[in-house]
């Protein structure tokens, strides 16, 4: 038996075929209207092509899924694209809808996110760096609306804007906590007013999360334009239509709002656009890339970020809600390594099986399948097997599925590829075609929004109470009174636990869900309530990934993943 390939290996290994054979398959035409090719093996899918078929029956939608994140990892993304390869290996005509990575993470702790193994999307170095240059455009874009405020106030600030209350940051896409917060506007009078400001990472940004909703060109310039970007003193709010912003911000982003196309390791079309996080943002793709998928196949495989806690409630709470879309089935994944981080194994003991140590954290994948029952879906869990998971471990996880009246899969498609999803392809389509569906939103418009995240945090993290002081439930009742009290709301929270204490692991209950900050996002319209020690701008860790990141003497990349 030769060494085990690594995932880059295999990556640069691939037989990828010419981008317009990829579309072909999903009847896109070879011509200059459809898509604009973005190199030999990615393409951007021409928003008039997709307008010219918007009367295409709608497919099926799967929503991808995991239990809470441990250092042991649960693959959701490899999972994605196994699936997706597993359904058109039974004769299924399917796309995965996928996140774009950002540079933060992949020079940070997570390394690339284009799956792994055999269920991966290529070309995968193009994918985790640079890709299509979109993050870029939503960089700049939003840049340009800071520069546009600062610039304002300079010639002579027409619009009153009170500089201690501008709210709109500037982003980077990458993690650099020394910009969190900063003094601009340094060095005398030319160059503008001093005031304190501060950098997210752009998938925190408001203009990520407007790209990612937005339904076209149309829509996504009247978000921007209702960006909530300053106040007077009197409180009255500035928007970025008030500075004229949304028409050169969306000139900035005219081609990054076309999907980009690839394909996975079988050859399999994937469409990845947008990316927000789902510990920060809204953690899903575009919906114009969801709905391009579902005009385009039978069958679509999307992701949502981090656990169902974060990213399937928010997928479900916003995207669904602002968009229409309605998920048929919903896949958890789980593996047996990270079951047994939840049962209290740390990370070195993990190659010993403990039976003991899976039954204990099976606890935490109970809580994802009843939080995903609570909105009427119905749900399979996708076991991402490891070559150390024994059979006892794996029978104890099976036992426990069957118990709860959930079928699981056992999935290899990391060494397997397609041919390892096949079980699981075969239960969701099962799913979709059979089962009922009663999907249904976690709460409803009209709650106020302390209400909105109290229901969340009780629901579905399994709170006893939110804490909020006098000034936050002031602002969010201001909001209300501004016209936004009707807006989902978006949690910003630790990904590793259901509280905010991410050394918390299993299900734990009865916490207390503090939160430190509400700000209003009246573009992509939501609000975003920030728990607990979360940050918009993460720090690197003490060895970032960037440490072992380099070009070898053939000038190919080494350590991205």
């Amino acid at each position: 038996m030769g060494a085990v390939k690594s995932d880059i290996e295999i990556a640069r290994s691939a037989k990828m075929q010419p981008i317009q054979d990829i579309l072909a398959k999903i009847n896109v035409p070879n011509k200059i209207e459809a898509f604009s090719p973005m190199g030999p093996h990615i393409a951007k899918i021409n928003l008039e092509y997709l307008d010219s078929i918007k009367d295409n029956k709608n497919s099926k939608l799967v929503l991808v899924t995991a239990i809470t994140p441990t250092p042991a990892g649960e693959g959701k993304t490899t999972t994605s694209v196994g699936l997706n390869d597993g359904l058109n290996k039974i004769g299924k005509k399917s796309i995965v809808c996928l996140r774009e990575p950002s540079l933060g993470p992949s020079f940070g702790m997570k390394g690339g996110a284009a799956g792994g193994g055999y269920a991966q999307v290529v070309p995968m170095e193009q994918i985790n760096l640079h890709f299509t240059g979109d993050f870029h455009a939503i960089t700049s874009a939003h840049n340009l609306l800071s520069a546009l405020i600062d610039n304002h106030i300079y010639w002579g600030n027409k619009l009153n804007i009170d500089v201690r209350r501008v709210v709109w940051k500037r982003v980077i896409d990458m993690n650099d906590r020394s910009l969190r917060s900063i003094n601009i506007n340094l060095g005398g009078v030319a160059n503008g007013y001093p005031r304190q400001d501060g950098f997210d990472i752009t998938v925190a940004s408001e203009i990520m999360a407007i790209f990612c909703l937005a339904n076209n060109l149309e829509d996504l310039e009247k978000r921007i334009g209702n960006i909530t970007i300053a106040y007077t003193r009197e409180k009255k709010p500035i928007y970025a239509k008030d500075l004229n912003a949304q028409g050169p911000m969306t000139v900035l982003l005219k081609d990054a709002i076309k999907p980009n196309i690839t394909q996975t390791l079988e050859n399999n079309p994937a469409i990845i656009h947008g990316g927000p996080f789902a510990n920060i943002a809204h953690g899903c793709n575009s919906v114009i890339a969801t709905k391009a998928g579902l005009k385009l196949a039978d069958y679509v495989v999307t992701e949502a970020g981090f656990g169902a806690d974060l990213g399937a409630e928010k997928f479900l709470d916003i995207k669904c809600r602002k968009s229409g879309l309605k998920p048929d089935c919903v896949v958890i994944v789980a593996t047996i390594r990270a079951l047994k981080m939840h049962g209290g194994v740390e990370k070195a003991d993990l190659k010993k099986e403990n039976v003991d140590a899976v039954k204990k954290g099976l606890v935490n994948l109970e809580r994802h399948i009843n939080n995903v029952r609570k909105f009427g879906l119905p749900v399979t869990v996708a076991i991402n097997k490891f070559i150390l998971d024994t059979e006892n471990e794996s029978k104890a996880l099976l036992d426990f599925c069957k118990k709860l009246d959930v079928k699981a899969s056992m999935c290899t498609h990391w060494a397997d590829g397609g041919n390892g999803t096949k079980e699981l392809a075969q239960t969701v389509v099962n799913i979709c075609e059979n089962e009922k569906n009663n999907f249904n939103y976690l709460y409803e418009d009209k709650l106020t929004l302390f209400k909105k995240i109290e229901k969340i945090a009780v629901e579905i993290y399994r709170a006893s109470e939110v804490v909020a002081d006098t000034k936050i439930r002031q602002q969010l009742k201001d909001f209300e009174e501004k016209g936004f009290g009707n807006l989902p709301v978006c949690i910003a929270k630790t990904q590793y636990s259901f509280s905010t204490d991410p050394s918390l692991k299993g299900a734990p209950s009865d916490h207390v869900l503090p939160v430190r900050e509400v700000r209003l996002s009246s573009g992509a319209e939501f609000v975003v309530i920030v728990c607990g020690e979360i940050m918009t701008m993460p720090g690197l860790p003490k060895v970032p990934a960037a440490d072992s990141i380099k070009l070898n003497k053939k000038g190919e990349i080494e350590g991205l993943f």
